[in-house]
């Protein structure tokens, strides 16, 4: 996918990217995609034409976190507001910096084609404009019974899901439903996986989990987080203490993970997880354990 051009202002009012071309379901292919790798953005659409104007109601804009521009709502001088408005809504509520607290919220916006856009049309476009968000990215290393409850059941909360096991019939593409799966060491697959979200370890083997946990901790993943019982969670952290990482790395540690409501059998478990993750994602910090 190309990227957008950036272009000289010839005066203040000139848009900073330049759209890539294309049309309505490429502008939403290019969203979903981008969406899926943790990045997000804010779109626009024309949903009403009103008298002599060159946008046609259907037509997308979209401009996301990375500046990737793709799409068009007419083109000219609407367009170059539309892009500012996308921007700053960006900037904003739904931009990567915004404070958690802020809400980046849908509006309908009409551009009136008048003397103060440079146009002589002198019809209007209403446009809405709204906030894509990411998928936050999450890593489930080992794909046994625990994470086949788990994964689906994060996809399906806006999580974009990567199981990965060494294991072949584990790691089997199209095992779990809307989830990625990728047999091969964690390592290997975790390599070029975004950090800025979750990694998840419940293999089947208590020393590969503190091997994994170790190399996430080291990765910096935002949010690490083990199956394990209050014993073995003990034993993970005093040996991370032991091989030097620090007091924070061992107090972000999230193990066992999960709120509390007593869960033994894996879908449970997978509620637990969900739980615990939602309110990660929504900072409120709140832990069962």
């Amino acid at each position: 996918m190309a990227k957008p051009v950036e272009i000289a202002r010839a005066d203040e009012k000139a848009p900073r990217l330049a759209p890539l071309a294309a049309d309505a379901t490429h502008v939403l292919e290019v969203a979903v995609a981008l969406a899926k790798k943790g990045i997000g953005g804010a779109m626009a659409t024309v949903v009403a034409r009103h008298g002599s104007a060159p946008s046609t109601p259907g037509q997308k804009l979209y401009v996301a976190e990375d500046d990737t521009c793709v799409g068009t709502v007419g083109g000219g001088a609407v367009e170059r507001e539309v892009i500012d408005a996308l921007d700053a809504m960006l900037r904003g509520a739904c931009g990567k910096d915004a404070p958690q607290s802020a809400e980046a919220r849908h509006e309908v916006r009409s551009v009136k084609l008048g003397a103060e856009l440079g146009m002589c049309c002198g019809g209007s476009v209403d446009i809405l404009l709204e906030p894509i968000d990411a998928q936050m990215p999450c890593l489930i290393v080992g794909g046994g019974h625990v994470a086949t409850a788990t994964a689906p059941l994060l996809a399906k909360i806006g999580f974009a899901v990567t199981v990965c096991d060494s294991r072949e019939i584990w790691g089997e593409e199209g095992r779990i439903p809307n989830v990625t799966c990728v047999v091969g060491e964690h390592d290997d697959v975790g390599k070029d996986f975004p950090t800025s979200g979750a990694c998840l370890v419940m293999t089947h083997d208590h020393g590969l989990d503190q091997d994994v946990i170790e190399w996430a901790m080291k990765k910096k993943f935002a949010y690490v987080g083990g199956v394990g019982s209050r014993a073995k969670a003990r034993r993970t952290r005093d040996r991370l203490e032991a091989k030097g990482f620090p007091e924070s790395d061992r107090a972000r540690l999230k193990m066992p993970i999960g709120v509390d409501i007593g869960a033994r059998l894996p879908d449970e478990i997978a509620v637990s997880i969900a739980a615990e993750l939602v309110a990660w994602r929504r900072g409120s910090g709140k832990r069962g354990r």
